[in-house]
């Protein structure tokens, strides 16, 4: 087993989906099935427009022969190990490679960049998940236990981000340590503002008001990307979670006609009577959890 690196854009032909699935070539398939049961890193090329670079980890779990492909095969994503990155980590930051491993002896990036599928080093592995993972205190949940319990919180941070590699996936994955990096990329996405009914409040310690919800749930198999998440107040989230409100693909908010105060729920609501959209196109809430939401939690 080794960590690699797994190449995805974001308008990539291949029939891709981060947190589920990588479609590869025969060319690719023992490099890959070296990666089973262990950890890699997405990256997307900096010709990509807006691109993220290393933007995500996650575990393989097994590989198996595309049965709509012929000669293409599916390296299939472990249930709940897709974790994306706070931080896109460049390619370059400040003229260093992120990936030392693409050096030659020369010190010259060598033809392995152009790989899709490739090997990464351990050290490589925890200075982008380091840098990826690097937390600001600002978007972390809101506690009240004083002083104490934030240190501990910083603490905790500092200790994630020097261990070594093969402790670090130890930490990817604790539900503690996603669920908070998971609230910090969402509500980066929405501008720490309610999708629902678009009030961003931030409270007197300069923290954000608003919780991040998955649209599937972790414990029904939704995984830990943007596009199962969205912003929303706390009580908004209690409605959505309990299926008093919804939303279609379009984004049109839906009231459930078993909602004992719809008229009250409409006022809560933005003006619009659409959900509000994060800015980058791969972060918007994706068709397939919002159809889920809606068949398994929506009272229509």
């Amino acid at each position: 087993m080794a960590f690699s690196v797994f190449i995805h854009r974001q308008d990539s032909i291949y029939d891709d989906s981060p947190a589920e699935r990588y479609q590869f070539p025969r060319q690719y398939l023992s490099r890959v099935e070296a990666s089973i049961g262990d950890w890699i890193i997405y990256y997307e090329p900096s010709k990509i427009h807006d691109t993220r670079g290393y933007f995500a980890v996650a575990k393989v779990d097994r590989v198996i022969p595309d049965p709509g492909a012929p000669g293409m095969f599916l390296a299939l994503i472990e249930r709940g190990s897709y974790l994306d990155f706070v931080n896109p980590v460049p390619f370059r930051d400040h003229g260093a490679l992120a990936e030392r491993g693409l050096l030659n002896d020369a010190g010259r990036i060598s033809g392995r960049a152009q790989s899709a599928v490739r090997p990464l080093s351990n050290a490589d592995f925890n200075r982008i998940v380091s840098m990826g993972l690097d937390e600001e205190d600002t978007f972390l949940p809101r506690i009240d236990a004083g002083l104490d319990e934030a240190d501990r919180l910083q603490e905790e941070q500092t200790e994630f981000l020097f261990e070594p590699a093969r402790q670090r996936t130890t930490q990817l994955s604790s539900r503690i340590v996603r669920d908070r990096l998971f609230r910090r990329v969402v509500l980066r996405a929405y501008d720490e503002r309610c999708a629902i009914s678009g009030l961003r409040l931030i409270n007197g310690g300069g923290r954000a008001e608003v919780e991040a919800a998955h649209i599937r749930p972790v414990e029904d198999g939704g995984p830990d990307i943007v596009s199962n998440g969205i912003a929303l107040s706390g009580t908004v989230h209690w409605m959505f979670d309990r299926g008093l409100i919804s939303l279609g693909d379009d984004l049109e908010i839906l009231i459930s006609h078993q909602a004992n105060d719809p008229d009250s729920i409409r006022g809560l609501i933005n003006r619009t009577g659409y959900a509000t959209r994060p800015g980058r196109r791969t972060d918007w809430p994706h068709p397939r959890y919002l159809k889920w939401h809606r068949v398994n939690r929506f009272k229509s």
